[in-house]
């Protein structure tokens, strides 16, 4: 094996690793969905340095041929290998979670799945890569926000097309009506919705006991609670993902704060983003920083690593979703039906021009315009969300569901869903523009520039209006 590659070749190290690796793949040495050796592993075995193994498994990760996730390898793309050509299977793409478990306890029995499961901060661009290239799913959990992107594209299939009496029957008569209208294009359903979440502030009650202040409710109570926290010595109290890094749960803990502060981003028919209430709410982030009540490395963040910071004591609030439950339930060490003895979820504090507010999301089932089985596809959809899933999917993850009929079976079973439910009543959302990956991306931008310094507030918030106005060619308004 260690003959096979060659430093003495012309042809780079990493290049003939990865032409190894595709071949033992195509050759069935590494079956669909089987995980690669680990990069210490290829070191070893091939005697190479790990500059070449990582750009090698990158690269096949770009091209769609692996999926790599974080902390637990590299993985053979079960929708890319020639062993995965079956024209009976329904093609399933979901991020890490709980997606495929639920998918596979109500998928109809005799239904093929192939299931692929990437990490959340790659779905978007793994999704453009595959239809890219023609070989999108027949079915994927989405972000809601994408939803119009990809209608606008005219990669997602019409539900009413492919089941119109599901949508007059069910769909139009049952599903709560923000995420009706979350999921139309040109007046039509392209995906439904699977679950709900919306943005808020932790906190860990034993340390908020400790000093005698209530919750903070204002962006002034935050930081004086904050402050009197930072005294008692330790670590920075408030954590958040402050940067790119942190992808779209950067932009969604920002976008809840701006909301708090009366704040948007893009209007109908203008950018809405620069304005004094905008600048006010970076300069508090900015300010939170400079006293050391934020840590300054925030900007390096991954979107799951400040629920784990307050997990572990690490920090005494964090900003998050209720998404955020179950993980922070496992990362310490709680039976969930404990989590709220220990810790607390509440709205984002209001700024000085805000009103109690905060910001709602999820994620969505949408089925594509290139989908092979689209029919399969929708007899699945109509299974994931039927009531008695979204129940499932509640009690397990403790996601809002998006039918009325779950929602009532599941709100006298549990405290925190009918406290995130009363929350989702007077939320927003993240603004609805096909080119928002693009808009999430300056918007992260920005932040990061803030807090690091490298711009101030206002020029900050100036250059993402124009970045937002190249890319969306909407006005900007002031």
């Amino acid at each position: 094996m260690h003959g096979a590659i060659d430093p003495s070749r012309p042809l780079p190290v990493y290049v003939q690793l990865k032409t190894l690796l595709l071949e033992q793949i195509l050759r069935g040495r590494y079956a669909p969905g089987a995980r690669l050796p680990t990069e210490h592993e290829l070191c070893e075995t091939y005697g190479i340095s790990r500059t070449p193994v990582n750009r090698a498994l990158s690269e096949l990760a770009e091209e769609g041929v692996v999926l790599r996730h974080r902390r637990r390898g590299s993985f053979v793309n079960p929708h890319w290998s020639a062993g995965a050509s079956s024209t009976s299977e329904v093609r399933v793409l979901v991020p890490d979670g709980r997606w495929e478990e639920l998918i596979r306890e109500v998928a109809p029995n005799g239904m093929a799945l192939n299931i692929a499961t990437v990490d959340l901060a790659d779905l978007h661009h793994f999704l453009v890569h595959a239809i890219a290239e023609g070989r999108a799913p027949d079915l994927a959990v989405i972000d809601s926000v994408w939803t119009r992107e990809f209608a606008e594209s005219g990669f997602l299939a019409p539900l009413d097309e492919l089941d119109p009496g599901w949508i007059r029957e069910e769909y139009e008569t049952d599903f709560l009506e923000p995420f009706r209208s979350a999921n139309r294009y040109e007046g039509r359903p392209v995906a439904a919705q699977a679950e709900a979440d919306v943005a808020g502030l932790w906190y860990r009650r034993t340390d908020l006991d400790a000093v005698g202040l209530p919750v903070p409710r204002t962006w002034d109570q935050l930081a004086e609670v904050l402050r009197v926290l930072r005294g008692r010595g330790g670590h920075a109290p408030l954590t958040f993902p402050g940067g790119s890094r942190g992808g779209e749960t950067t932009t969604y803990c920002l976008l809840a704060l701006l909301a708090a502060n009366g704040s948007t981003v893009v209007g109908r028919d203008r950018i809405t983003l620069r304005t004094d209430r905008t600048v006010e709410c970076l300069d508090f982030l900015h300010r939170l920083v400079a006293e050391g009540l934020v840590g300054g490395d925030v900007v390096s963040y991954e979107w799951d690593r400040p629920i784990r910071q307050l997990a572990h004591g690490q920090a005494s609030l964090a900003l998050g979703g209720s998404y955020d439950a179950v993980a922070l339930a496992a990362a310490a060490s709680l039976p969930r039906d404990r989590l709220l003895d220990e810790f607390g979820f509440v709205s984002v504090p209001t700024g000085p021009h805000g009103v109690d507010t905060t910001l709602s999301g999820g994620m969505a089932y949408a089925i594509f315009r290139q989908a092979r089985n689209p029919g399969s596809a929708m007899r699945l959809l109509r299974d994931v969300v039927s009531t008695g899933a979204q129940v499932t999917m509640s009690r397990t993850t403790w996601q809002l569901a998006s039918r009325e009929s779950a929602v009532a079976r599941v709100s006298e079973e549990s405290p925190f869903l009918r406290t995130t439910g009363r929350m989702l009543a007077g939320a927003t959302v993240r603004p609805a523009t096909a080119q928002y990956a693009r808009v999430s991306a300056q918007l992260q931008a920005m932040l990061e520039a803030v807090l690091v310094g490298r711009l101030d507030p206002e020029s900050a918030c100036s250059r993402a209006a124009e970045m937002i106005n190249a890319i969306t060619g909407l006005p900007v308004a002031g």
